[in-house]
């Protein structure tokens, strides 16, 4: 049987063919950012007073000021945002003469003075007082909506292939983006948002994957990064576009426009022929791998057609061959608390950046920005520095970074932005790596379950990430100390990993487990970090 390796260098590391695939499947995440956009950009205690009209029945012609004087209490000299007296069948001259005194919570609602956004689900849902903490309900079942579709499509891919497991979750989130946009109640949103959560989260984890499947040793950082890139891009555009679209649902239905476009051509991206040939259909992937050389422009031998049809015996794969062996449970257990400690971080970040002190919409723009040099350094990094140095460093630089932020004074927000804003350049720095790497730790038969489940770990992070948030409560300093921590004991631990650059993917256990892992033998010359830069500007 070939190696798959041996394959690319023939059809071409990266040609045509792959600079498509990559493509296609990173224009989605140009996208994604959005489907946070109506949890990010809120006034979570928006100026506002208890609808207290029934007065007017009494007197038609009250100003609001003496209606607010006559109906709504007043708390540290202002009127009360929750409460409001209860209503009394009085004439309004008795009302003047007596007052009233028994109050309640609101009963009719509330008037929501001038705000930043036109509406926001917290106005159009009233999200206020007593339902004050939904608004975090609201961010951790998005959340764990993207962790139950890593956890459904990781696994589902092995068995079902990496294509099928690309293009549902791509069609379930631009159907329930725009019924999130149509829900009349919270409940009906909120369900909507989980089932957007469980295609994004299912398409992220199954896209990296294909993409680097099909890519040589030389590029394979691309896989993981460009995509990544994209998403920078888009959150850059998500704070222009909530900048001018200032209605959570007309943002909503702008977002899902262009993904109506990718859910029609993602139903032609190729399977992965790596995937083909662990699973024996060689006769397939045989088919995929000579339309690719066609595409390249580059000819297959009959040599290796020959070697292409001698069948494989199929490994067996799933969560037992990562308990089985100890040293992928050695590597799962690291890259995992990585992952976790990473992306808890990053959402406690993210949902936190209304709380700088800076505009908003200048902070998602500062975030944006600063990710994109990020993601095309990694590239250059993965490749100078290697994996595990590289992991290690920028997981130790972010807690480092994080901990600076309880040094600082609260009320200097310029430097909590800054120093928030580099945290989370190393954040998803690191991020990045543990794309690759997780790649490269694994063997075929087990590594989209293993990217699947160390998904499900992200997003347990980001599933706890509002809950540790609210933990401020008792003392600002809490989420930032137990994140931090994290993060340096994650460092340190990827000194247990290996080193895994510019080496074949292992295709069975024993090549993982580093009884067979050696360098490649490229038939070209490595690529410089020049070269890797090119090639990641003509996808761009």
């Amino acid at each position: 049987m070939a190696d798959f390796g041996e394959i690319l260098r023939h059809i071409g590391e990266f040609g045509l063919f792959q600079k498509l695939l990559l493509f296609a499947l990173s224009s989605p995440n140009l996208f994604y950012p959005f489907s946070f956009a109506s949890l990010l950009f809120v006034q979570s205690d928006p100026n506002r007073h208890c609808n207290t009209d029934w007065i007017r029945r009494a007197s038609p012609n009250l100003s609001i000021d003496e209606q607010l004087n006559l109906t709504v209490p007043r708390e540290k000299g202002r009127f009360s945002k929750c409460l409001m007296f209860v209503p009394v069948d009085r004439d309004i001259d008795t009302i003047r003469e007596y007052g009233l005194n028994e109050t309640t919570t609101c009963q009719n609602g509330w008037v929501y003075e001038k705000t930043l956004y036109e509406a926001t689900i917290v106005t159009d849902f009233d999200l206020v007082c007593d339902k004050a903490n939904l608004l975090e309900v609201s961010q951790t079942v998005l959340m764990a909506g993207i962790l139950v579709g890593s956890l459904l499509f990781g696994p589902l891919s092995e068995s079902f292939g990496r294509k099928r497991a690309t293009q549902i979750p791509i069609v379930l989130a631009f159907i329930f983006l725009i019924t999130s946009a149509l829900g009349p109640n919270f409940y009906l949103y909120l369900a909507s948002q989980f089932i957007v959560g469980v295609g994004g989260g299912g398409f992220r984890v199954n896209c990296v994957v294909l993409a680097t499947e099909w890519i040589g040793v030389t590029k394979r950082s691309l896989g993981s990064c460009v995509g990544q890139i994209f998403g920078a891009l888009g959150q850059c555009i998500l704070a222009g576009l909530i900048y001018f679209i200032r209605d959570w649902r007309v943002a909503q239905w702008v977002s899902a426009s262009p993904m109506a476009v990718i859910v029609i051509y993602i139903w032609f991206i190729p399977e992965s022929a790596r995937w083909l040939l662990d699973r024996g259909r060689t006769e397939e992937a045989k088919q995929l791998i000579l339309k690719a050389a066609a595409i390249n422009k580059t000819i297959v031998p009959d040599s290796l057609l020959t070697k292409i049809d001698k069948k494989k015996t199929v490994e067996k794969g799933g969560i037992r061959v990562l308990i089985r062996s100890p040293v992928l449970r050695k590597y799962f257990f690291t890259i995992t608390l990585a992952w976790f400690s990473l992306n808890l971080s990053y959402y406690c970040l993210l949902f936190n950046m209304g709380n700088f002190g800076l505009d908003i919409f200048l902070t998602q723009l500062m975030f944006g920005l600063t990710e994109i040099p990020a993601d095309i350094l990694c590239i250059w990094l993965l490749e100078a520095l290697g994996r595990k140095l590289s992991l290690m460093s920028t997981v130790l630089m972010s807690g480092l970074f994080s901990v600076l932020i309880l040094a600082v004074p609260r009320d200097n927000a310029v430097a909590i932005t800054s120093l928030a804003t580099v945290s989370r350049l190393f954040l998803i720095w690191a991020g990045n790596i543990c794309n690759v790497y997780v790649q490269e730790l694994f063997p075929t038969s087990v590594r989209q379950t293993a990217s699947g489940l160390g998904a499900v770990a992200m997003r347990i992070g980001g599933l706890l990430a509002p809950l540790l948030n609210i933990l401020a409560i008792y003392h600002w300093a809490t989420p930032t100390i137990v994140f931090s921590s994290l993060l340096l004991v994650s460092g340190v631990l990827t000194f247990l990993l290996p080193e895994t650059r510019r080496t074949e993917l292992p295709d069975s256990t024993d090549e993982a487990e580093g009884r067979s892992l050696t360098p490649a033998s490229v038939s070209r010359t490595p690529a410089s970090p020049d070269s890797l830069f090119s090639s990641s500007s003509l996808l761009l």
